[in-house]
Order: C-alpha cells, then structure tokens, then sequence
C-alpha cells in the first residue's frame, strides 16, 4: 500500500465553525511567504503558534523564546535533551499532517502573534493558512520546507522574526553540512554507491519510495534506495520480506529499535546481505529522528551520521564533535558526553 507524500488531515469542520475576525490591528509590515501570500504581520512577534512539528523545531531552533508549544509531550528520554525551561512548553498538537488535534480555539487560547507552517507548499496548505487566517484573525506564513532550502527557510524566519544573526549563523551550518557531503560524494562515483534499504515500524517492512520527504536524508548522501529502484517513486509502501531478500541491500537504516534486534536475530533476514554482512544500523532519534521523524532541522546531524555509517573510508569528520555542535547550535543544550555516548554507541555498532 503506497501512502500519499504528506497527508492533509486538519480539522475543517472545527476551523470553519469559528467566526469570522478582523485583521490584527497590530499589523505593521507586509511578509510575502513561499506561497507568494502578502501577509500582514506585526511589525515586532513574540508569540508563535508553530502549525507542525517541522515548523516547532526549526522554530525552536531559531527563536525559542517565541516558541508557545510544542506539537506533543516530551517523552523523558528526550527531555534531557532540551533546556528544561523549554521542554516545560505545554503540548498545544498540530493544524496540518496526521493525528491533528489543535483547532481554533487552541489558537485563540495560545493568542499568537503568527501562525507558522514549515513544509511542502501546495493549494491544500495555501487554502488551510488562509481560512485559519481569516477566522481567526492571526497572520498564517507558510515557508518552503524543501529539504534543499533549509538555509533560505531560516534565513526567511530571521526576517520574520528579526533575528537575523542567529539566522546566518545556523544558515551557514546549514551550507556547511551539505558542502562536506558534497566532498565525500565527490570522492565516490554513483555507480559506486550504497544500496540502501530504509525500514521502518517494528516489522521493518514500511520502507520510502523515491522522492518520499521521508528519505530525503538517504537521497542526499547519494545512497541507493533500492525500495525506489524497484518500485519507483511515491510515498510510504509497505513491502514484503521476499521484496527485500530479491533487493538484497548491502546497508539497512532503521529508526526502529525492535527491527533493529529483529533483523539481527530472526533467521528469516539472514539472506540479506546487509544482515550477513553486519550492515544494520540504528539512527539515533532523541530528541528528534535523525532520518525523518519529523522531517525537519534534525536531519541536519543525520547526514552527517549517514555520511559515516556509508561511507567511513571517506568521511572525514569528528561525528561526537559534530553531534556536540549542532544540539548546542540548534537545542540550545550542549549534550554530556555520557549523552553523546548514548546517541552515538547504538547506532554506530554493526
């Protein structure tokens, strides 16, 4: 069964119940958004209703301060992770993806300044930003969540929240995590390249076909998604073992700690190469998926990750380092080395 790229699942009949509000008075400046929207916005937000969980992270990251609530509870694993001031941020659920749960009247109680989305930018998200705006009342900005453009999506929100230094700083991480990618993919001809299979869920056998938001990391450090070679592309598709045995990956990449034990210990995988050949790999994912999970500013650190579990004769950086970076960087939490430890351990063990 093939699932749609991003699926659309807000509440409408909760959003069109509200009634009708006047544009914010406040509002001082015009925001052109990636949809091309005029936005009328005040001229100074502090108070942000992130739409989803991609737009809370990369918010979090940015301005954090702005930050009214996070899309769901912290489970305590991921907590340690975050400032406790920030991880304290009440649960306030999500206008767009699956399992939405906030509708007007959780906004209104949040009393934003702005509502903002972060990621795919098309006539379902345009018309949902516009009737919450107008009923409502409170400005809607989408930004482009292509995985190509997180720098000018962060350079966009320094703009709109006039924090145009933090902007540039993770912007520049930002180029300069994918230039190192580009030197190690350099060094490797494609013929030359992993072939890769992504599994997810516990059985292992939900994987992403080609152009999936889901295995946009994978697609970047220039792996072969063998699910995509066969099958073409698409959404999410679950597969079958007999696919995967046909497939024979050499490298398997999971978030999932039962697959993880399950294609390590269970007969049945070992046809496999990547099994035989002690290629599974489990990506961290505290507090975020390091390959999806959200697709979002946390897959930054995930290529970095991929690009040594792939190609280790070839990438040439410090991954504990790295990893100490970009939570300082991105989650205003510089992790322990015991932390690091516990990231890092797991997921690099064949």
């Amino acid at each position: 069964m093939v699932l749609s790229r991003r699926r659309f699942a807000v509440a409408a009949g909760a959003v069109l119940a509200a009634p009708a509000l006047i544009r914010p008075a406040r509002a001082a400046r015009v925001f052109v958004d990636s949809a091309g929207r005029r936005v009328a916005v005040p001229d100074t937000v502090r108070r942000v209703f992130a739409a989803g969980p991609p737009a809370t992270i990369l918010l979090f990251a940015l301005a954090p301060d702005t930050l009214l609530g996070w899309s769901r509870t912290f489970h305590p694993a991921e907590r340690d992770f975050v400032p406790q001031k920030y991880a304290d941020l009440p649960e306030l659920g999500r206008l767009t993806g699956r399992g939405n749960t906030a509708n007007v009247e959780v906004i209104l109680t949040a009393k934003p300044d702005v509502i903002f989305d972060y990621g795919t930018i098309n006539p379902t998200y345009v018309s949902l930003a516009d009737r919450v705006q107008e009923q409502t009342g409170v400005p809607y900005v989408l930004i482009d969540g292509a995985f190509g453009a997180m720098d000018t999506a962060i350079t966009r929100m320094g703009e709109l929240l006039a924090a145009p230094a933090v902007a540039s700083e993770l912007a520049a991480y930002v180029r300069g995590t994918l230039a190192t990618i580009d030197e190690v993919l350099a060094k490797r001809p494609a013929a030359r390249r992993p072939r890769v299979y992504y599994g997810r869920g516990p059985r292992g056998i939900d994987t992403a076909l080609g152009g999936s938001i889901t295995v946009e990391s994978l697609e970047r450090v220039g792996a072969v998604n063998v699910a995509a070679e066969a099958l073409g592309r698409g959404g999410i598709a679950t597969v079958s073992l007999e696919q995967i045995l046909a497939w024979n990956p050499d490298t398997i990449v999971t978030l999932d700690e039962n697959f993880h034990r399950l294609a390590r210990e269970d007969v049945n995988w070992r046809g496999v190469r990547a099994v035989r050949e002690g290629r599974v790999y489990l990506a961290p994912r505290l507090p975020f998926g390091w390959i999806d999970f959200p697709p979002a500013m946390n897959r930054l650190i995930g290529l970095h990750w991929l690009a040594k579990v792939l190609y280790p004769d070839l990438y040439a950086g410090d991954l504990t380092s790295e990893t100490r970076e970009f939570y300082r960087r991105f989650y205003h939490r510089t992790p322990t080395d015991a932390q690091i430890a516990q990231l890092l351990g797991p997921s690099l063990a064949r």
